[in-house]
């Protein structure tokens, strides 16, 4: 018994400066966004000042009556319904078309996985280049980008994807068509485990009963998959809630095209813009963030209750 009381505090002592880091960076951060939350006002100049900060739910009212956070969480929702069926199917099929493949496996896994490991700004201003569509000045034809060649090449009309005067419309098509790139390879690794370890002999079964590919792929590989595909859509859902850095990265800190501002604001770029000046207005944006994100997954794991199986 004392061995094993002894042996309880070496394990201790050995965890003790992981906790203390989480202490610090995690769970005191939560605690004080609660506390900054509740007071109205906040900011940490005044607090230096000596200056005293209501108690209260102004915060939370501020944020709702925002003019622009109707079009903050409208722009998060929008492109979490959007990216995240989109790149879940995407992923699916790409891992099952991986997991047929033996010969350049590794290769093309190397190949997919590459956008994952890539700087999230670098890939937004190298998207930014291939939508763009520079005017030309004194009568001189502009430069456009990699995508309007191509469309042109096809007989079609170029577009004005993330330039002044485009619409808001092309704006958020670029953005869904990056931030589905950007989560393939993340998707891809995890779908394409579980593929690997499903056992051979139901698609050997499958393929002795004449079994089509379609109907093997929706009624093995699927409900096979279902554990691991729950997991990609809760974990792409609370992503997508949280997107930011591709906004930036293909138009900047004005989220929006040139001469627009907060045109595709989301509600963790709101965050970031009210740190500067109310932190507790960004802190009870924060918690509504939380709260719909924790309602949104709550939601997906009942469903995945009824849909999953283990």
């Amino acid at each position: 018994m004392d061995s094993k009381k002894k042996n309880q505090w070496k394990a201790w002592l050995y965890l003790l400066p992981a906790l203390i880091i989480l202490a610090i960076f995690t769970v005191w951060p939560i605690i004080n966004t609660l506390r900054m939350a509740f007071l109205k006002d906040y900011n940490e100049l005044g607090l230096i000042g000596g200056q005293k900060f209501e108690f209260g739910f102004d915060n939370f009212v501020n944020v709702t009556k925002y003019r622009g956070f109707v079009n903050c969480l409208g722009n998060t929702m929008i492109l979490c319904l959007v990216t995240v069926p989109i790149s879940t199917m995407l992923a699916l099929i790409i891992a099952v078309a991986l997991n047929s493949i033996k010969f350049i496996r590794r290769t093309m896994q190397t190949i997919f996985f590459l956008p994952y490991v890539t700087n999230s700004i670098a890939i937004g201003m190298v998207f930014m280049a291939m939508f763009s569509m520079v005017k030309g000045y004194a009568g001189q034809e502009g430069s456009i980008g990699i995508i309007n060649t191509i469309i042109e090449a096809f007989g079609g009309t170029r577009i004005n994807w993330v330039n002044p005067n485009s619409s808001k419309a092309a704006n958020m098509a670029v953005l869904i068509i990056y931030i589905v790139w950007n989560a393939l390879p993340f998707k891809i690794l995890v779908l394409l485990g579980g593929l690997q370890s499903v056992n051979k002999q139901y698609y050997e079964a499958a393929k002795v009963d004449g079994t089509s590919r379609i109907r093997t792929f929706w009624r093995i590989t699927v409900p096979l998959l279902s554990p691991m595909i729950a997991y990609v859509v809760i974990t792409s859902f609370i992503g997508g809630f949280k997107e930011y850095t591709s906004i930036v990265g293909i138009f900047g800190e004005n989220m929006g095209p040139i001469g627009s501002k907060n045109v595709l604001n989301t509600m963790v770029g709101y965050i970031y813009q009210s740190l500067d000046n109310n932190q507790g207005r960004a802190s009870a944006a924060a918690l509504i963030l939380f709260a719909i994100i924790f309602a949104v997954t709550m939601v997906n794991m009942y469903v995945s209750k009824k849909k999953v199986h283990y």
